[in-house]
């Protein structure tokens, strides 16, 4: 075999495939020639998975980085932006489209296409849904069409998660009402966030956060992060999954806001549910139940509020992102990699 023939030929999986039938065909009438050839092109094969394999991604700026070109520091849509740089939902970019676009082919060079019709729509003609929606539903960063809506679902839209979050309904009051202790010794513990909200206070302590763990905070709760592992639709790799306590004080409003995407359902296990306390999605009332899970797509415009007594006590809710029903595995799969946190 020439050297002239290796560097003319083509390195298409067409011309591969050829080249090594030829050669199985060669070996078959015992020409010797042909044995090296189809020996050298095995391990010029080999060497080309190999390289595939461990291409890193060009040095393209990250999915957030992208999403800071907004002036996080006005109001939309009514919500008070918190003007965090690592915020999916608070920063928007015209740029972030082109990179999702991005993401996306190189996990169809790395995997597949096949299956990606949704997302590839999605992606192309992101800005037309996100500005044509109506507006009780409007994403703020991500729209995947096609998918069934509604401001509240069942309990059976992830059956097996809910009544694994109910069963440990006691284990995850227990490592709260732990933690909530601090609260008496200093204004903000280690751990917790204080959100703007127009009246009261509502505080969160993350698990998980945009789909990157909190280490120390679940150490402080190692009963619920465990728990975590064993839900079947956690959104745990992709900056749209979370999971955090989420605590409302007496007199607590949360001004109405979108969440970033339709591709979740967020569901919320009542802790502590006092009297006066409601959620209300896409202009629809629930009020929360304790050791009951409630959920909801937040992608609809939405709020929530305390409006008990002092001595009602705070109102408390584990969170957690699900997926979608009606998002495929195979889609799940392309989403993670590209929305994976830093990408």
């Amino acid at each position: 075999m020439s050297l002239q023939w290796l560097e003319a030929w083509s390195w298409s999986l067409d011309g591969l495939r050829d080249c090594i039938a030829t050669g199985i065909q060669s070996v078959r009438d015992c020409d010797t020639t042909a044995v090296g050839t189809v020996a050298c092109l095995l391990v010029l094969f080999v060497w080309y998975c190999y390289h595939v394999g461990r291409e890193q991604p060009r040095p393209y700026m990250s999915v957030n980085a992208l999403m800071q070109g907004s002036d996080a520091s006005g109001l939309q849509n009514g919500y008070v932006y918190c003007q965090s740089s690592e915020c999916v939902r608070c920063t928007h970019n015209e740029g972030l489209n082109q990179k999702l676009y991005h993401n996306l082919q190189e996990y169809a060079k790395r995997y597949s296409w096949s299956g990606m019709g949704r997302i590839h729509k999605g992606i192309r003609e992101q800005g037309r849904y996100l500005n044509s929606r109506p507006s009780i539903q409007k994403p703020e960063v991500f729209f995947l069409p096609d998918l069934p809506t509604t401001p509240y679902f069942s309990r059976d839209a992830q059956k097996h998660d809910v009544e694994l979050l109910e069963r440990n309904f006691q284990t995850i009051l227990c490592e709260f009402e732990s933690l909530y202790k601090a609260f008496s010794n200093c204004s903000l513990p280690q751990g917790w966030k204080m959100n703007s909200s127009p009246s009261g206070a509502w505080f969160t302590f993350y698990l998980v956060n945009q789909g990157v763990c909190v280490p120390r905070n679940c150490r402080k709760c190692p009963r619920t992060y465990r728990l975590l592992g064993s839900l079947r639709t956690c959104i745990g790799n992709n900056v749209f999954g979370n999971a955090c306590l989420s605590v409302l004080s007496p007199g607590t409003v949360i001004t109405e806001h979108y969440g970033p995407t339709n591709i979740r359902i967020r569901c919320h296990l009542g802790l502590k549910t006092p009297s006066g306390c409601e959620l209300v999605v896409g202009g629809e009332p629930q009020c929360w139940a304790e050791g009951r899970c409630l959920l909801f797509d937040d992608s609809f415009l939405h709020t929530a509020f305390h409006e008990g007594s002092a001595e009602d006590g705070p109102r408390v809710v584990f969170m957690v992102d699900l997926w979608h029903p009606n998002v495929a595995a195979a889609e799940r799969q392309a989403l993670d990699f590209i929305f994976a946190p830093g990408r």
